[in-house]
């Protein structure tokens, strides 16, 4: 049976397996602050431990569940402000000058690429937030009023 595992700071995908009469937990990934599983964490797993069957459906939805967004003092919501106001100051910082200097325009092209994909992800959850009905309604109503 595998789970998701909080140690410290991070969360671990660890599954139990039984060895000699006991119980040993097996390390499957570890999933970092937020404990998501991405794809890429199915594809590694599935790769480095065929013989291990998961109910990724339920693993994902366990890991989701996570997040207490509800209370705006859980550590989640507070990293998640701190994590966003950081992400406006940076980008604050970075002129469309400082690109064209850069020494590889590989670098230029993945920051454009990153930039555009985080628009239409803001996009999106703005676009959320806008319908009224549902749990975010009352916020949306007092950031108008502001």
């Amino acid at each position: 049976m595998a789970f998701v595992r909080r140690k410290g700071n991070s969360f671990y995908l660890v599954h139990n397996v039984r060895r000699g009469g006991k119980v040993r937990q097996l390390h499957l990934a570890r999933l970092g602050e937020r404990g998501r599983i991405t794809d890429d964490v199915v594809r590694q797993v599935s790769k480095k431990h065929p013989f291990v069957e998961l109910n990724w459906r339920a693993l994902r939805e366990q890991s989701n569940s996570r997040a207490d967004l509800a209370d705006a003092n859980s550590p989640a919501v507070q990293k998640l402000l701190a994590d966003l106001r950081a992400l406006n100051l940076d980008l604050a910082d970075c002129f469309p000058p400082l690109l064209r200097i850069s020494e590889t325009p590989a670098v230029a092209r993945e920051l454009l690429v990153q930039l555009r994909l985080l628009q239409s992800t803001l996009q999106v959850k703005l676009s959320q937030f806008d319908r009224k009905r549902g749990r975010f309604s009352n916020a949306t109503l007092r950031m108008q009023g502001r």
